[in-house]
């Protein structure tokens, strides 16, 4: 039996999918439904049960055997200023899995994030680099924190089960709808092409060019695969633990990606690519003023470094933002 929380989330789905393409149909799924449409990603899956998350840790001791944890679930609202809430959903719950996991010798994989780094300039594993700029981030760190104290604690004979910590990247592809401010921003550059025939991009701002701004942006499907290989590690028998980052180590600017939805969207309906230039003049890409709200609380920069991720032998290939936004766009055009 598999357990992913998070299940009818933007990658708890997307786990949960590719999970079933392997014919694992044997899984817990775990969630939130109180609000949203967010059922809908869950309809063409196979899964053995559904519990809401706040009675799951009561009826986890009398589950079935567990094979492999997979936590995705948390509120991922980098704007939300409630603290005990965060700390309550993002770390105390995780904590508790954790510790069941360890009691139980279950691996576990968990969604870290990229907002540990905040302000950093390197974004490397290293506690050094780790400055949250807001609440979601701290809870996130703490918990990382919590699973680098027990690895140092277990010492050599490391710790009962596997645990990895993933720290993901900007984060985008098919099943995001319901996330609202929070999808990504290839997301709302479709809609706003559908809406107002333009994309829109902050314009400059603490010393980058307007569209300047870059992120590692990787597809959910490269973060699926990389759950499914630690998952696969601890089922042959490798105890790998700790926490690595999750992203294409390639930083691209915001304005790559408003050009893909742009010439992804112009290629079907027959007409040919644009530069970035083009676009602009054309006003198919149009910046406004970086908003009040985010300053001194935004990454414009991040980067994963990939060098712990490769030592210990995962060799996914990640796409481009050209290659995994233009897949992307395709797939929410046959929505449409």
């Amino acid at each position: 039996m598999i357990l992913v929380t998070g299940a009818a989330g933007f990658i708890g789905s997307n786990l949960i999918r590719a999970l079933n393409r392997r014919g694992e149909r044997d899984i817990i799924a775990v969630d939130d439904l109180s609000t949203g449409d967010r059922f809908r990603n869950l309809t063409d899956l196979a899964i053995a049960d559904y519990f809401d998350k706040d009675e799951f840790l009561g009826v986890l001791p009398k589950l079935p055997a567990l094979s492999q944890a997979f936590h995705q679930g948390a509120c991922s609202d980098t704007m939300e200023h409630d603290g005990r809430f965060m700390l309550a959903n993002n770390y105390r719950w995780t904590h508790a899995l954790f510790d069941w996991c360890q009691q139980h010798r279950v691996p576990l994989v968990y969604a870290s994030s990229a907002a540990v780094y905040g302000g950093a300039s390197a974004f490397t594993e290293d506690p050094a680099n780790e400055l949250p700029l807001n609440v979601y981030g701290y809870s996130k760190l703490l918990f990382d924190q919590i699973v680098r104290r027990a690895m140092a604690q277990a010492g050599a004979g490391g710790l009962p089960a596997p645990v990895v910590g993933l720290r993901y990247f900007n984060v985008y592809g098919p099943g995001e709808q319901h996330k609202g401010r929070m999808a990504s921003v290839a997301f709302h550059q479709y809609r706003q092409w559908h809406g107002e025939q333009c994309v829109r991009l902050f314009d400059g701002w603490d010393g980058w060019a307007p569209g300047g701004q870059s992120r590692d942006f990787v597809h959910v499907d490269d973060v699926v695969a990389v759950n499914l290989w630690f998952a696969d590690q601890a089922r042959s028998g490798r105890a790998i633990s700790g926490v690595f980052n999750c992203g294409t180590g390639r930083a691209q600017p915001f304005n790559d990606v408003g050009l893909t939805v742009v010439n992804t969207l112009r290629s079907q309906a027959g007409q040919a690519a644009l530069t970035l230039d083009q676009a602009v003049a054309a006003q198919w890409i149009r910046y406004f003023d970086f908003p009040d709200a985010l300053k001194g609380k935004y990454q414009s920069f991040t980067q994963a470094d990939l060098t712990h991720l490769r030592q210990i032998g995962c060799d996914q290939t990640f796409r481009s933002v050209q290659q995994g936004v233009a897949s992307y766009v395709e797939w929410l055009s046959r929505l449409t």
